[in-house]
């Protein structure tokens, strides 16, 4: 066989001295997100006792569409990454 036609594994490999910074910025946007889906959670539990306290059914309604956000967004955000994760795999073509 045509050792021309033979498709080749190709490997995409980041340049020298990038992957601390790869790394890094990854983390960062980690916790970030980590710490807004805290926040998120605490201003819909804190909008939930607010509503309870004032007697405000809107308010509490919404704290409760809040919290419930969050959780299917964190789901949502798992089950993404792993899907993204099975699709893209090592990153190699061929």
């Amino acid at each position: 066989m045509n050792p021309l036609i033979v498709p080749l594994k190709i490997c995409p490999v980041a340049p020298t001295g990038v992957a601390a910074y790869t790394d890094q910025i990854s983390g960062m946007v980690l916790w970030s997100v980590l710490w807004l889906f805290g926040i998120a959670a605490l201003v819909s539990v804190g909008a939930i006792l607010v509503g309870r306290a004032t007697h405000s059914p809107h308010l509490s309604k919404g704290g409760i569409i809040g919290l419930a956000g969050v959780l299917v967004l964190a789901v949502v955000l798992m089950g993404g990454y792993g899907m993204l994760n099975g699709i893209l795999g090592d990153g190699c073509v061929g």
